[in-house]
């Protein structure tokens, strides 16, 4: 199957190059968030702004992979602008920008070049700094833009750099803060069989946690698949930095629980727990938490201690990404603007519903990166 894998993997790699190469000349200095019947320009709002890193992001995985410098020029210019959002405290996304995104693949690509720049790392320690300014000292976790007594599963993909910031500076109350951010999304976001509700409120006087509920899941008792996506990356992340084994507990609990309830092909359901049909149904899947997913599995695949897990791990993310390249590129609509269909944004919104995504975009983009890499290295 692995063998098969590599021409789909490198057509969709070399159609995910193409879109992005398009929608910058189309319309060059635009940052996009999710498309509107497949295109990426229009009117809908954007709820939140948090996705700016995903496209140089892609640009920078683009470059690694293919070395055209073109990609690293683009990818400096789309980057660059950005940098004033490392003192943006309006959003508890600073990770996904600085640390998934743009600055610390900057930087790693100055490393590779043999001219590491430090003000380049320096960018992302001070995103990280300032993320860290969430927390909420008596709640014990950092809070959601949603609200001062909100914490999202969402933060455990971003949490990871504060413990970059903390390690790369010896600072020791950085890197309690971001351990104790951690242990309260444990103990409060994640339930015993390995599904996540996607958002917790507390009592801010006395740092209670009152409740499990959600914006964007089903309900506040359901699994919402990008979140339990993001808890197994998140987390896995958090495990890759510090090497906690509480980390890797956590990510290997929601991957059993994702291996257990994802369909054959890995595309997940929008919510784990929708009906089986309506509006709200389990027909409407979620082709962006499978990407984030599948990366997550591939990641956990190298940290686990078991060879057992570890070929269940990378079996399944090889199939999801397999599925997504043969059944879900952008190029089997006429005019469709993006890499990735049949992502959902906020279907209680209605807003990117079976659309193209740009977490989806991105998270397919660097799950082909790591399957091209694994399937390249097997066949030499």
């Amino acid at each position: 199957m692995e063998q098969s894998l590599l021409p789909i993997v490198e057509h969709a790699f070399d159609f995910a190059q193409q879109q992005v190469r398009a929608l910058t000349r189309r319309d060059p200095n635009f940052y996009p968030l999710y498309t509107d019947r497949g295109r990426w320009r229009h009117e809908k709002p954007a709820w939140t702004h948090w996705c700016d890193g995903f496209l140089p992001g892609m640009m920078w995985i683009f470059h690694e992979e293919t070395r055209d410098p073109e990609w690293r020029e683009l990818a400096q210019t789309y980057s660059q602008a950005l940098e004033p959002r490392k003192d943006d405290r309006e959003v508890h996304d600073l990770g996904f920008i600085f640390y998934h995104g743009t600055y610390k693949r900057w930087y790693e690509a100055t490393v590779r070049a043999g001219t590491p720049d430090q003000s380049l790392k320096d960018v992302v320690i001070h995103a990280g700094q300032t993320l860290a300014l969430r927390f909420h000292e008596r709640a014990g976790c950092m809070r959601s833009f949603h609200g001062p007594d909100s914490n999202f599963i969402d933060i455990m993909m971003n949490v990871g750099i504060i413990f970059y910031a903390a390690l790369e500076t010896n600072d020791s109350s950085l890197l309690e803060l971001a351990r104790r951010h951690c242990e309260t999304t444990r103990r409060t976001l994640v339930r015993s069989d390995g599904s996540t509700s996607h958002e917790g409120i507390f009592d801010l006087e006395t740092g209670e946690f009152l409740r499990q509920t959600t914006q964007q899941g089903f309900s506040g008792e359901s699994c919402w698949s990008r979140g339990l996506a993001w808890s197994l990356y998140g987390f896995g992340t958090c495990y890759g930095l510090t090497r906690d084994p509480m980390y890797l507990e956590t990510a290997e609990l929601n991957a059993e629980y994702w291996l257990g309830h994802a369909p054959e092909n890995g595309i997940v359901p929008w919510d784990f727990d929708a009906p089986e049909s309506g509006p709200l149904g389990r027909a409407q899947v979620d082709t962006s938490a499978s990407a984030i997913a599948s990366v997550g599995l591939l990641n956990l695949a190298e940290f686990t201690s078991s060879e057992e897990r570890r070929q269940k791990y990378r079996e399944c993310a090889l199939k999801t990404i397999g599925a997504l390249a043969t059944e879900y590129l952008g190029e089997s609509v006429p005019g469709w603007e993006g890499i990735l269909r049949g992502g959902v944004y906020h279907i209680h919104k209605d807003l990117g519903v079976n659309e193209s995504v740009m977490w989806g975009e991105f998270f397919f983009v660097e799950a082909l990166q790591r399957a091209l890499r694994i399937l390249r290295g097997q066949m030499h």
